[in-house]
């Protein structure tokens, strides 16, 4: 009986061990290093305080550019793929025909990698032999066709319908697991009441949806913060380094052998994740709590 009770601390021992071995330890060696003179070039490794952070926050560097683009993906990102998910969630969940086969649909984008995305897009925006811009020339609107990952005017807006095309599927999934959740006598209620559909969807369906739209946030935020894959496949950061963002500058300063100003990039990283987690992870006590 008492072996009954041990071995499952075991276990917990266990995991709580490796958690500490191989996150805990190596995050905060990684913080240690983002106050040294790290790189390829030098031997000696200094403590040189806060260096790396001055040389990211002062005017002179594009660091900010990239904090500042970060934040930006990761708000719009998440507007234009949470407002088009819900939309198609109540349409989907209306017992249309073919219902299933739909949602199979626009889910399906969602199993693929962001590699095989970026390189199949890079090939659909190719500005030469492209199927967007051919689709153009061929309907005679040539002035439509763009070089649409180079261009400064069009490459954040083809960032951001590339990444929707992949992440819209799965956020409406979760939408319609919380539609599903709504008792249908709300709904009932409201139709007595002559209430029409953004009435439904104002005081009904958006109040009940809170928990899944937090959900989604949370799963969008981080993604948002912590994004590379797409970003680097598609523009690898240009034009220039329009579309830089924090880690595909982490990236390029560990290719540069600059070891110790790209820690640091990754430390502010990890500081705001940290940051938006505690938010999160408040707001969804809050929600567990009302309900």
């Amino acid at each position: 009986m008492n072996q009954d009770k041990i071995y499952p601390q075991y276990f917990t021992f266990i995991a709580l061990g490796l958690y500490i071995l191989l996150f805990i330890i190596p995050s905060f060696i990684g913080i240690y290093y983002s106050f040294t003179n790290w790189n390829r070039y030098s031997s000696e490794i200094r403590f040189t305080g806060l260096e790396n952070y001055k040389v990211i926050f002062s005017s002179s560097g594009n660091y900010l550019s990239y904090i500042y683009n970060t934040l930006r993906f990761t708000i719009i990102s998440n507007i234009v793929k949470i407002i088009p998910a819900l939309f198609l969630a109540i349409l989907l969940s209306e017992n249309i025909k073919g219902e299933n086969i739909h949602r199979a649909i626009l889910f399906f984008p969602a199993i693929l990698s962001y590699l095989v995305i970026g390189l199949i897009f890079r090939s659909i925006l190719n500005p030469q032999m492209g199927l967007v811009n051919n689709a153009f020339r061929s309907l005679g609107l040539d002035f439509m066709a763009k070089s649409w990952l180079a261009d400064p005017k069009w490459v954040w807006p083809s960032i951001y319908m590339v990444d929707a095309w992949r992440g819209v599927g799965y956020v409406m999934t979760i939408f319609i697991a919380g539609l599903h959740s709504i008792p249908k006598y709300y709904y009932e209620a409201a139709d007595i009441d002559g209430a029409g559909f953004f009435s439904k969807l104002i005081y009904i369906t958006i109040p009940m949806l809170k928990p899944a739209i937090t959900i989604n946030l949370v799963f969008g935020i981080t993604y948002g913060l912590r994004v590379f894959d797409i970003i680097f496949v598609l523009t690898n950061g240009g034009p220039g380094r329009m579309t830089e963002v924090i880690n595909t500058a982490v990236f390029k300063e560990f290719a540069l052998g600059t070891y110790g100003v790209g820690t640091a990039l990754s430390t502010i990283l990890f500081m705001f994740m940290g940051f938006i987690s505690i938010i999160l992870v408040r707001l969804l006590n809050r929600r567990e709590i009302g309900l």
